[in-house]
């Protein structure tokens, strides 16, 4: 819920999902300088009570357009 408003909050498009092994994985897609804040949102901050140890992003790359809309929580 915390990190579904960060991305609304910065204007980001994407989805996050708690893993049962307890990470968390997802996508976001935005304008480069938010997709950054939010990055450093998730290895800094993240939701209360969360515990960071590590944040590992892959698979960045440029695209022309948005290929999701909204940002949710799955499940």
């Amino acid at each position: 819920m915390y990190t579904e408003r960060e991305g609304l909050r910065l204007g980001l498009v994407g989805w996050v999902k708690n893993t049962y092994g307890g990470t968390v994985v997802g996508q976001v897609q935005g304008p480069a300088d938010m997709v950054e804040e939010m990055k450093v949102w998730l290895s800094k901050e993240g939701s209360p009570g969360s515990r960071i140890t590590r944040a590992s992003f892959k698979n960045q790359r440029s695209i022309d357009k948005l290929e999701l809309s909204g940002f949710k929580t799955r499940f």
